[in-house]
């Protein structure tokens, strides 16, 4: 009997051992499984880790740049425009960043799926990088921009004071300048004073005191019947004998003032308000313009410069009686002389 027991037992399976070798192999691949996914875990934790300390450099950068643009007025807008960009692509990184710390964290929940999660969350650090390292070169390029910009003020304050400098000397050398003028001016004024107070005593003393010839102010006024009939513009003989004392007059008094005094004798023709309209003269401006240039043409011939005559006629715009009389239309009918500077 107990023989029989055994042979039975010998003859019999034993499985322990394989099942010790199935259990043994399950632990360590769960250990290596695990391992994997600590190391993972590791690296993955360093990736984010260091993508934090870029954006907190990208952030201090950005904000570095906005100082700097608010600075730079000339180009504000295109720098608020890159900014903003930058600003845009900081929002996304941020956004990639929080997928990535999404995608980590379905890692910690599924370890199944890890290998295929990390390919994937490497590839989002690799666009990641890329947009970092266009946003480091964008900032770069805006600093160049803000040094030039810079270089470019400082030039243009250069200038300024330079011109400001050389306006100040103008404005003392024109003020300078003016008041020599001024003061050489006076001097010509009182000169050309004296000889107009001269040639107007001369006048007076050669004319006498004729009720058709007088002196207003500065000048010497003849009633126009002392040189021409009416509506006409021909010279009369009586007026051509005045004027031979006024020619002599003024030949004597061009050789007595310097060359450098620029006078001028001017010749003014004036008429009353009634209106004229003949076959020589369509109207009072006509008439007043040809009586000066009458008188200034019979000066020349008599030997008086050109260069020291003018004619002008005031047509009845000019009167000295507004009266609507016969006596003021007569006053206003008139030639008058001014020894003036040109």
């Amino acid at each position: 009997m107990a023989l029989a027991r055994s042979r039975r037992s010998e003859s019999g399976f034993n499985y322990w051992p394989g099942f010790v070798d199935a259990l043994s192999t399950l632990v360590l691949s769960i250990v290596f499984l695990l391992s994997v996914f600590l190391v993972v875990q590791f690296f993955l934790s360093q990736e984010v880790t260091g993508k934090d300390k870029a954006l907190e450099q990208l952030n201090a950068k950005i904000a570095q740049l906005n100082d700097l643009l608010s600075l730079e007025k000339l180009s504000k807008l295109t720098l608020d425009d890159q900014v903003s960009q930058l600003r845009a692509g900081l929002a996304s990184a941020e956004s990639e960043r929080d997928r990535m710390k999404g995608l980590y964290e379905g890692l910690a929940n599924s370890g199944n799926d890890a290998q295929g999660r990390a390919n994937e969350l490497n590839k989002a650090l690799e666009s990641e990088k890329s947009v970092s390292s266009r946003a480091l070169a964008q900032i770069e390029v805006l600093n160049q921009q803000i040094s030039a910009l810079r270089r470019q003020l400082a030039a243009l304050e250069e200038a300024l004071d330079a011109s400001e400098k050389r306006d100040k000397e103008s404005q003392s050398r024109i003020a300078d300048l003016g008041s020599r003028l001024n003061v050489a001016l006076a001097q010509r004024v009182q000169e050309l004073s004296k000889y107009r107070s001269e040639f107007f005593g001369r006048l007076r003393a050669i004319l006498g005191n004729r009720p058709d010839i007088r002196i207003v102010g500065d000048r010497f006024v003849f009633q126009s019947e002392v040189f021409f009939d009416t509506g006409q513009a021909t010279l009369l003989p009586e007026g051509k004998t005045e004027l031979d004392t006024v020619a002599n007059a003024l030949i004597d008094l061009d050789k007595q003032i310097p060359a450098e005094i620029a006078w001028v004798l001017r010749v003014d023709g004036h008429t009353d308000v009634r209106p004229i309209n003949s076959p020589l003269f369509k109207s009072n401006w006509e008439l007043s313009s040809a009586r000066a240039i009458s008188v200034v043409q019979y000066l020349v011939s008599l030997g008086v410069p050109a260069q020291r005559l003018v004619a002008a006629g005031f047509a009845e715009f000019q009167p000295l009686d507004t009266a609507q009389t016969e006596d003021a239309y007569k006053r206003n009918r008139r030639i008058e002389l001014k020894l003036t500077e040109r």
